[in-house]
Parts: C-alpha cells; sequence; structure tokens
C-alpha cells in the first residue's frame, strides 16, 4: 500500500527552509546548486543548435538550412515523447530517492529507458524505412527533399542512441545530480560543433558530406557523450550507474510505467500543442512580410534565453518537492514553492529587466535593418516583462507535478494556449496590426498564473498528499 501523507499546511511561514539532504543550506542555496547546472545545459543546448544552424548556413547555402529545418517538427515529436518520458520517470526517481529506496529508483529508470528504447527501435525501423514518404507529407520543396531525406533518416535509424542520451540526463536530475547532465552536453556540444565544420569541408582527410555533415556529427557526438557519462557514473558509483546491478532492472514494470506515463505523457501532449500554437502564430506574423518574420525570429531568439531560468527553477521545484514527498516531509513543499516563486522574480526578472535596458542592441544582433530593428524592439517591449508571470505559473505547476497532480495543470497550459494565446492573437492582429499577435502571450500568461493559482490555493494544497510508488 502506499502511505498517506497529511496535507501540508502551505501558508505556514514557519516550515523549515531545508531539504533533509542538505539541512545545513539554506534553501535559496540547495536552488541554485541544483539549479545553475541544469540552466548552464539549457543554454549549451539552444547554443549548440544555433550553431550547427549557423554552419550549415553559412558553410553550405540556405538549402542546407531549409533542409534541415523541414525535418523539425518529425523530430520535436519524438522529443517531446522523450521530454514526457524523462519528467516523469525523474519525479518517480526523486520520490524513491527522497524515500532512500535507491532499488526503486533504478527500477523506475531500468523501465523508463527499456520502453524508451523500444519505442525508439521501431522509430529507427519505421522511421528509416519511410523518411521519404513523411517529409513529403509534410510538404517538403522538391528541391530540398533528398537533401532533407538524407539528413531526417540518418538521425531516425539513430534514434535509440539519442533517447538513451535524452532520458538518461533527465533521470539523473531525479537523484539529484545535475552536474553530470551539464558535463555531459558539454562534451555533446564541443564534439558536435568540431565535427559537422570538420566534415563540411572535409578537414583532416575526413569525407565531405554536405547536409548529412549534421546529422553525423549529432550522432557521434551523443554517442561519445553517453559512453563517457556510463564510465562517470560508475566511477562515482551513482545510484543509476549502468552496472550489473542496474542491468537486472532493465525491464518493463507495469506498474511504474503507469506511473511514469500518468505524468510524463500530459507534459509531451503539452510541448507538442505549445509547437502547434507557435506554427499558428508564425503563419499570422508571417502574413506581415519578411521584415515581420526576421522579427519574430530575433525576437524569439531573445525571449528563449530569458525563458530558461523560469523552466529551470519549475524543473527544480519539482524535483525538491518529489524528494520531499519521498521522504515523508511534505510540510516543506510550501517552503520550496515560495522560494521558487521568489527566485523566478529575482533571476527571470532581472534578465526582463536586462532585456528592456539592452533591447536595441540585442535585435541589432540578429538583424542589420533599422527600421526591422525598431519592429523587433517594439514587439519584445510589449511581451518580455510577461515571461516573469509565465515563469510563477510554471513554478506552480511544476511543484504540483511533483506529487502526481499533472492533469489538471496541463490542461489549464494547454486550454489557454489553445483558446486564448491563439485566439487572441487573431482577435487583436485585426485591430492592432502586427503588435497584436505579441499582446497575446501575455494575455495567455496571465490567464494561466490566475488558473494555476487558484487550483494550488482552492484544490491542489487540500489534497492528501500521495507518494505514486
Amino acid at each position: 500500500m502506499t502511505p498517506e501523507i497529511p496535507p501540508p499546511d502551505l501558508a505556514d511561514p514557519t516550515q523549515p527552509a531545508t531539504m533533509s539532504a542538505v539541512a545545513a543550506l539554506p534553501l535559496w542555496r540547495t536552488f541554485l546548486v541544483f539549479l545553475a547546472p541544469m540552466l548552464l545545459s539549457n543554454i549549451l543546448q539552444s547554443l549548440s543548435g544555433t550553431l550547427n544552424n549557423v554552419f550549415l548556413g553559412q558553410m553550405i547555402g540556405v538549402g542546407a538550412l531549409a533542409a534541415v529545418s523541414s525535418f523539425f517538427p518529425i523530430l520535436f515529436f519524438f522529443i517531446a515523447f522523450t521530454i514526457g518520458l524523462g519528467a516523469g520517470a525523474s519525479v518517480l526517481i526523486g520520490q524513491a530517492w527522497g524515500a532512500q529506496q535507491p532499488e526503486k529508483a533504478r527500477a523506475v529508470a531500468g523501465t523508463t529507458l527499456t520502453v524508451g528504447v523500444l519505442f525508439a527501435l521501431a522509430v529507427a525501423v519505421f522511421g528509416g524505412s519511410f523518411t521519404r514518404p513523411m517529409l513529403a507529407a509534410l510538404g517538403t520543396p522538391p528541391d530540398i527533399l533528398a537533401d532533407a531525406t538524407i539528413y531526417a533518416r540518418i538521425i531516425l535509424i539513430a534514434m535509440p542512441g539519442l533517447f538513451v542520451f535524452l532520458l538518461s540526463t533527465a533521470m539523473l536530475r531525479g537523484v539529484g545530480d545535475t552536474v553530470s547532465p551539464l558535463y555531459t552536453l558539454l562534451i555533446s556540444t564541443v564534439l558536435g560543433l568540431m565535427i559537422t565544420p570538420a566534415l563540411i569541408r572535409g578537414w583532416f582527410g575526413l569525407p565531405q558530406m554536405g547536409v548529412a555533415s549534421g546529422a553525423c556529427a549529432t550522432v557521434v557526438s551523443f554517442v561519445v557523450a553517453t559512453t563517457w557519462l556510463a564510465f562517470h557514473l560508475r566511477a562515482r558509483k551513482s545510484p543509476l550507474a549502468p552496472d550489473a546491478d542496474f542491468v537486472r532492472h532493465l525491464r518493463i514494470r507495469p506498474a511504474l510505467l503507469k506511473s511514469v506515463l500518468r505524468v510524463g505523457v500530459p507534459t509531451g501532449v503539452q510541448m507538442i500543442v505549445v509547437s502547434l500554437a507557435e506554427l499558428a502564430l508564425l503563419s499570422f506574423v508571417n502574413g506581415y512580410g519578411s521584415n515581420a518574420t526576421a522579427a519574430y525570429g530575433a525576437v524569439n531568439q531573445v525571449v528563449a534565453y530569458v525563458q530558461f531560468p523560469a523552466i529551470s527553477i519549475a524543473i527544480t521545484a519539482s524535483i525538491l518537492g518529489a524528494q520531499a514527498i519521498g521522504a515523508g516531509q511534505v510540510q516543506r513543499l510550501g517552503a520550496i514553492t515560495r522560494t521558487a516563486l521568489w527566485m523566478n522574480m529575482v533571476l527571470t526578472g532581472g534578465l526582463v529587466l536586462l532585456g528592456y535596458l539592452l533591447s536595441r542592441p540585442l535585435m541589432s544582433l540578429f538583424i542589420t535593418s533599422e527600421p526591422v530593428i525598431e519592429v523587433a524592439q517594439t514587439l519584445l517591449h510589449i511581451m518580455l516583462w510577461s515571461t516573469v508571470i509565465y515563469g510563477m505559473g510554471s513554478a506552480l505547476s511544476g511543484i504540483m507535478r511533483a506529487s502526481g497532480s499533472v492533469l489538471v495543470p496541463t490542461l489549464i497550459s494547454i486550454a489557454c494556449i489553445a483558446f486564448i494565446e491563439v485566439p487572441v492573437a487573431w482577435l487583436l492582429s485585426h485591430r492592432f496590426g502586427l503588435n497584436g499577435i505579441w499582446m497575446a502571450y501575455p494575455a495567455a500568461f496571465v490567464a494561466m498564473l490566475t488558473l494555476q493559482a487558484s487550483y494550488y490555493r482552492l484544490v491542489w494544497r487540500k489534497k492528501t498528499i500521495r507518494r505514486m510508488i
């Protein structure tokens, strides 16, 4: 039987502000120790993708960049599934680790990896066999279809390795290890940035592989990085190290899989909905011409980096909350929530302030046309402040996810995106033009925070919190 834990008094200011494993540290320092490596990982991952696209676009041409971009919707769908699976596993592993049950943590990791690899093998076989028809069905232009097929087929066939890489780094967070994933991603990023141009130009006697250079570099980099991670975890005697004890857990346990999917599937679906909404908004923006599209791209580059702290804080709150629940210390959930909210105000708010102060130089990094810089700067000013609101809603959703309450917070987020963000963008674009599209972001984020906070206060904190495993 899963033990019942009394509901926390989330409003009690006398609650302890430390986790049991780090009782000597203030909670804000625990947050930072966990948060900093994860934040750097997000930045590295984004920079890696940006610079690889720069290599392809500058060293081969715009056709190469278009060929890679055409595969993105397919890749994002599979990545969303993997991220959702990893999110569900990290929460359960966090609860098991907080309860000092390393065997159960390994069982969750083994089940998740087994399911992930089996799914990836199916993707590799199906995707590798039907790459060209899939890309053609997405409307890939005929002049780049051949290159896009080569790139996509390499990535799809390598999916089992990619899934292991992504799931491993996600699950390590459940046991409080964000440094090993950072090192792993650093190795992967550096290798990728070295191998891609080497294969494009044929340096060191390597073959010139054209568009396939980026795909081959990606595969080599994550294989090497994952191999390093395996040896690193064994050397550190990590509870998730791939040793003989872990190998015996590589099988599917239906009860554990059900719990993982309960948390993971809504998270993956939410990511897909966000992606579809962005495609809808981009179609609105494209109607205003190429200058508007350029401004959209520049603004999104800046906003993505500003959102990294908000996303990382929400994940941190979820993991620390899961560990507290596992340890039977749910009275600390209130302190974790408060710390996440004010850290979001400080960190995300600080970046927002810098964004306003440096808006013109930031837009000038991506755009050379003065009129387009003006447009992009205006759009940035309209919505950047709402990133703080987004972060607060995400923090509340993260702490609720720690207890397994995922469905309602996720439905709130999806509803705000589908029924507020997109319709408001369409309506206001007819009244305020291009500026109206960006007004939809604050509208959606404010609605999201209002509904998440209402559910948190009126429903969730009155629930009896149960460990899921």
